[in-house]
């Protein structure tokens, strides 16, 4: 597999197949521009899928072309998110399937979000693959949907073509949690509470349930090979401080795949929300489609 520095728009060295776009292909505008979304932006309307035995999953779909796309947002977020609209602008320009939609107990889903685990939000994963989607896919997953769309490769290996993670945080919040001071787990598990720290929100801390944490030990993928061999895209930046980048390294490494690429975008910070990160995450996509297209 093979790394390369992202500074800006572009790639150092040969490793692009082709110059970067950063453009709307249908109608030249910039992605993101404002201009670009009015003219380019279908309507967009929120549907949900039925479940009988699990809550109801609200999504939006764009109908086109294979490979499809899907994105799986991060922890506590929803699928309303500027990577997952650019990509949406994107799949509609060239008239590709995509699918954006929001976890149990997240966003417009049904649920409450504090019952939630890693598991369960896996199995959401699965139900869009299973019931929406039609044909191979590319899973785009930022943060810990880089961590879902793992387990839905290994899972789902007829029907997912290739991945994109976006600061992929495998196994992150339970090596996190290891880490801490064997005092500090025992109070953890004795309160049943962990408060784990962040800048997203105005309390500056996640509440998690003791059980969250164990049972999400029960999906970690980073202590052995990873049965994964699709093309992998794993970008990250290097001014990362909620997930490290050399996760993205580690993922590298563990998975069988020899199609691999790890982006270190040098400026990046964790959301990769700046105009250039969202170029290079759209670029990326579009590169991927084009190889799928040749194999």
């Amino acid at each position: 597999w093979r790394v390369r520095v992202a500074a800006g728009c572009g790639a150092a060295g040969a490793v692009a197949p082709r110059p970067w776009r950063c453009c709307c292909r249908r109608c030249g505008r910039p992605w993101g521009s404002r201009l670009f979304s009015l003219v380019c932006r279908p309507k967009s309307s929120v549907s949900f899928l039925t479940r009988p035995d699990r809550p109801n999953l609200a999504y939006h779909r764009l109908k086109g072309r294979n490979p499809g796309i899907i994105f799986l947002p991060g922890f506590n977020s929803n699928m309303n998110g500027q990577k997952a609209m650019a990509l949406e602008d994107f799949c509609n320009s060239l008239g590709h399937a995509f699918i954006r939609f929001d976890y149990t107990g997240c966003g417009s889903s049904e649920g409450k979000f504090e019952e939630c685990t890693i598991g369960k939000w896996r199995k959401d994963v699965l139900s869009v693959l299973d019931e929406l989607a039609d044909g191979p896919q590319i899973l785009v997953g930022s943060s810990m949907g880089g961590w879902l769309m793992l387990h839905a490769a290994i899972a789902r290996p007829d029907k997912v073509a290739a991945l994109v993670g976006v600061a992929a945080a495998a196994d992150h919040l339970v090596t996190t949690f290891k880490k801490l001071p064997i005092e500090a787990q025992k109070e953890i598990e004795e309160k049943g509470e962990w408060k784990f720290p962040t800048k997203y929100n105005e309390e500056g801390y996640y509440s998690l349930r003791y059980d969250f944490i164990k049972e999400a030990e029960n999906h970690c993928v980073l202590n052995s090979p990873i049965p994964i061999t699709c093309p992998i895209r794993l970008i990250h930046g290097m001014k990362d401080d909620d997930v490290p980048w050399q996760i993205s390294m580690q993922v590298a490494d563990r998975v069988l795949s020899k199609d691999v690429d790890v982006i270190l975008r040098k400026t990046g910070q964790h959301r990769m929300s700046e105009k250039e990160d969202t170029k290079l995450l759209v670029n990326t996509v579009d590169d991927l489609i084009d190889k799928l297209a040749t194999l």
